[in-house]
């Protein structure tokens, strides 16, 4: 193997027209070390491209600069002459092309592809170019061609999750996913109801819409009045976690009124106040039997001795607490009978546990749909976990056209 052979080889150049003449290393610009490598492209050609004559001559080099991919940390430049031809029929001029670069850029493809791979990492665009050796603006615009919005999936999945992120500024946006698959189906720029109406409508017929047979969403009503219209057959489920979510506020919500209540030395209190998370803890899940010491109220006892001393001193509490624990059991277990009996005969104790129960009953076909389907929004809540993670690592985004551009890296 030539010694030219050996260079193109370890740079992964396969173009047989271009030959190596010359490696300069030890080079240094000032921040970082340089290697150039000199190279001749030329090949013979019979016919004109403009006219088809056969009256081609050679007319000169071109010069070109062509980044390389960086090996071991190090810039590897090209200083590439292209041959020129003429033709002497219809005078037109043109030069020798490879598939190491696209015509007049000075990026190689295999750059390009290096950049796209960190890219996806979701890496900010100065830490590409530091990596990469190249611009942050040669990354952003590697990025824009090689990433295109897609219009549509395909196919429209049967199983959808409905959600939204904070994309720039104060915007909230419209993310949507396959339940299945757990692809990313679209991005909004809004979350309004006419936008997300619009969307679905232009691009996908009634007969598609009509093969969704569930749709995941939060507690939104905004969701619940389009979908109906959108998608006539489908299911709409409200997500597990929302649920279990929106009813522990209300506990909290009703054992930080009753802590205001009392003496900030009393054990009532300090229970409450030091030991909140056991009041979140599943009823099945808590030791009844083995005595542990509690920090905060610097006793040894169990951990349902502790919650028993507040549920048997405050009734309305002790409601609360009660719902909390039957709500969560009742979604665990996939009991809808106990998921009734808990709407139905609930109490009211003038606590925001009471606005949590009014809301549950007004969906309550939505919660029982919740119960008995497999499908969550935890696939949504992944997605938008790598988003803000995205965010962070490129400290926010001005542009949100080139924001969506950064999550199709990640997610296409």
């Amino acid at each position: 193997m030539s010694h030219n052979d050996c260079i193109l080889k370890l740079l992964n150049i396969k173009d047989p027209n271009l030959k190596v003449i010359d490696v300069i290393d030890n080079l240094n610009n000032g921040t970082e070390k340089l290697v150039l490598i000199k190279a001749v492209l030329s090949y013979p050609i019979s016919r004109c491209r403009n006219c088809g004559f056969a009256t081609v001559n050679k007319n000169g080099f071109a010069k070109a600069h062509v980044r390389l991919p960086s090996l071991n940390g190090i810039r590897y430049e090209m200083i590439l002459h292209k041959q020129r031809y003429q033709c002497k029929n219809c005078r037109t001029t043109f030069g020798a092309t490879s598939e190491l670069t696209k015509p007049n850029q000075t990026l190689s493809r295999k750059l390009k592809n290096q950049i796209m791979l960190l890219a996806r990492e979701g890496l900010n665009g100065e830490l590409i170019a530091r990596i990469c050796h190249c611009s942050a603006s040669s990354v952003r615009r590697t990025i824009v061609e090689r990433i295109k919005p897609q219009y549509r999936v395909p196919v429209l999945p049967k199983n959808l999750c409905f959600d939204e992120f904070r994309s720039i500024k104060n915007t909230t946006s419209f993310i949507c996913c396959d339940a299945q698959t757990h692809k990313l189906v679209v991005k909004l720029p809004d979350r309004l109801s006419s936008t997300i109406i619009n969307y679905f409508e232009n691009r996908y017929s009634k007969f598609e819409r009509d093969q969704v047979e569930s749709v995941v969403i939060d507690l939104n009503a905004q969701y619940q009045r389009f979908i109906r219209r959108l998608f006539p057959n489908a299911k709409i489920i409200i997500d597990r976690f929302h649920i279990v979510q929106l009813a522990g506020r209300a506990l909290d919500s009703c054992r930080i009124a009753l802590t205001r209540s009392l003496n900030k030395h009393s054990r009532e209190y300090k229970i409450l106040k030091s030991q909140w998370r056991l009041f979140h803890k599943k009823s099945d899940e808590i030791d009844p039997k083995n005595v542990v010491y509690l920090r905060g109220i610097n006793e040894y006892m169990t951990q349902q001795n502790a919650i028993d001393l507040i549920i048997n001193k405050f009734s309305e509490f002790k409601i609360v607490y009660q719902t909390y624990q039957d709500i969560t059991l009742a979604l665990k277990n996939k009991d809808i009978t106990t998921l009734n009996e808990v709407l139905d005969s609930y109490e009211r104790t003038n606590t925001e546990m009471d606005t949590t129960i009014r809301t549950f009953r007004k969906n309550r076909s939505y919660l029982i749909n919740s119960v008995t389907s497999k499908y969550s929004n935890g696939p949504l809540e992944g997605i938008n976990r790598k988003i803000k993670l995205l965010k962070r690592s490129c400290y926010g985004f001005a542009n949100q056209q080139f924001f969506f551009l950064r999550i199709d890296c990640i997610f296409a």
